[in-house]
């Protein structure tokens, strides 16, 4: 299994504190600040942990405004963690 990346965009204000969540939540994903000035975020999911990281990211987005961005738009060495 491999793991699963996902890249956000979020107000700035909200990147430490989406740290601080995932970090509770030990082993489950970490979060890579590609761009702080844009609230751009990339999301490392640990395999078997997608359903966890889909719950949270629910719950998240009730509080945050969290736009999916495509991979696609990233460089390969931004993707790396």
């Amino acid at each position: 299994m491999e793991t699963i990346k996902q890249a956000y965009r979020v107000d700035r204000k909200e990147i430490s504190f989406l740290r601080f969540i995932f970090e509770g939540y030990d082993g489950v994903a970490v979060i890579k600040t590609i761009d702080s000035q844009k609230g751009i975020i990339l999301l490392y999911i640990a395999p078997g942990c997608e359903d966890d990281a889909g719950m949270i990211l629910k719950d998240l987005q009730k509080e945050i405004v969290m736009e999916r961005l495509p991979l696609e738009s990233f460089m390969p060495n931004d993707l790396e963690l």
